[in-house]
């Protein structure tokens, strides 16, 4: 008998793998880095429209209360205090915040509860790259987090602060607010201005106006989708609690980025709940119904989301957040989950990639323990 060797069989793992295999790798290809990040030159003009439209949908978080009036050194005793601070990106959220006063002068030990920036620069992306990198603010490690000293123009009013992504290497425009409310009474050498009362009559002005009493006003504070995390219920499934596969089909943004199909079905409470891989890593978070979910990816693999199903067999609206073009990027699309097509887990590309692995390890072990007998029973 001859020797089964481990070569032949490698080279036939591809037959079981199929098209999900290749699907992948062309998904793969297609939301990569060098893919999204083409210079405008090798564009063509339908894509370069596209991004325009992408470019479009982008939705800024807004920070800060309606009608800020900003509240400069000369109005604050000296001293050192600590402040409430407010940044729009939900990944450089502010855990804690110190002002310190002195001789006209204000600056702020700002603590962000990641180790993710390695450098902050008081000013636009464009003002940091253009500085000396010696101008630029590094920090100082703590428990896992970054605790970083900026100087502050002002309070009550928009701070630029770009801040150095250590993964990505590249500079992001954040916008900060420093709280004047939350000093204590005797830090303030001014009254402040009534914002809750101003808001009230924002409302009231615009429910006569005609817009609709109770109808919330466009304050300044908050995000234009919610609160973060605050994800809509799943809609109700008549399955039972477990795992299944689902076809599932997206429309929407460049057409460079996929997900893969079918997807994960996973039922949870008789609700139902996707769980979706994308073509690329570059995705951070999620948003549907106004509710945010953030990438569950942590080794740098393609990004991976768990949402809950609102609609089945009909457009399901979703935002996702990309930064494989530079900045931060919120592209619109439209999810459409089948129900028809419900069945088994192993449909499922990665799972049948994990099951031809193991039919492979078998065959491989099995060769392996035919070939030590046949070398035993010629001895």
């Amino acid at each position: 008998m001859k020797k089964i060797g481990v070569l032949p069989i490698l080279l036939l793992l591809p037959l079981f793998f199929g098209r999900p295999v290749m699907a992948a790798e062309e998904d793969r290809d297609l939301g990569g880095e060098v893919s999204e990040e083409k210079s405008g030159e090798e564009e063509t003009a339908p894509y370069a429209g596209r991004l325009k439209e992408a470019q479009r949908s982008i939705r800024q978080k807004k920070v800060g209360k309606y009608g800020m009036v900003p509240i400069y050194p000369r109005d604050i005793a000296d001293g050192s205090y600590e402040i409430s601070a407010e940044s729009n990106s939900p990944f450089f959220k502010i855990a804690q915040a110190r002002l310190m006063v002195e001789g006209g002068k204000m600056s702020a030990e700002i603590t962000v509860p990641s180790l993710s920036y390695r450098y902050v620069y008081p000013g636009t992306v464009r003002e940091a790259e253009e500085a000396e990198e010696s101008a630029w603010l590094g920090c100082r490690e703590e428990d896992g987090k970054s605790v970083f000293t900026i100087p502050v123009e002002a309070l009550d009013k928009e701070i630029d602060c770009a801040a150095y992504s250590k993964k990505r290497k590249m500079w992001y425009d954040r916008k900060l607010v420093f709280d004047a409310s939350s000093l204590p009474e005797e830090a303030l050498k001014i009254e402040l201005p009534d914002y809750e009362l101003i808001e009230l009559a924002l409302r009231a002005y615009r429910a006569k106006d005609g817009e609709g009493e109770g109808k919330e006003a466009d304050t300044g504070g908050g995000t234009a989708h919610g609160e973060p995390d605050a994800l809509p219920e799943a809609m109700d499934i008549s399955r039972p609690d477990g795992e299944y596969s689902i076809e599932v089909n997206m429309t929407g943004g460049s057409g460079r980025a996929s997900i893969s199909s079918p997807t994960l079905l996973t039922v949870r409470d008789g609700k139902a709940y996707a769980r979706l891989l994308w073509s690329s890593a570059y995705y951070d978070y999620m948003i549907i119904d106004g509710g945010v979910c953030y990438n569950l990816t942590e080794d740098g693999g393609n990004s991976v989301f768990e949402i809950p199903i609102t609609v089945m067999d009909g457009p399901m609206p979703v935002i996702a957040d990309t930064t494989a073009m530079g900045e931060p990027l919120e592209i619109a699309y439209t999810l459409t989950f089948y129900e028809e097509s419900i069945g088994g887990k192993g449909q499922i590309p990665q799972e049948a990639a994990k099951k031809v692995l193991m039919i492979a390890a078998v065959i491989i072990a099995g060769g392996g323990l035919l070939n030590h007998y046949v070398k035993k029973s010629r001895r």
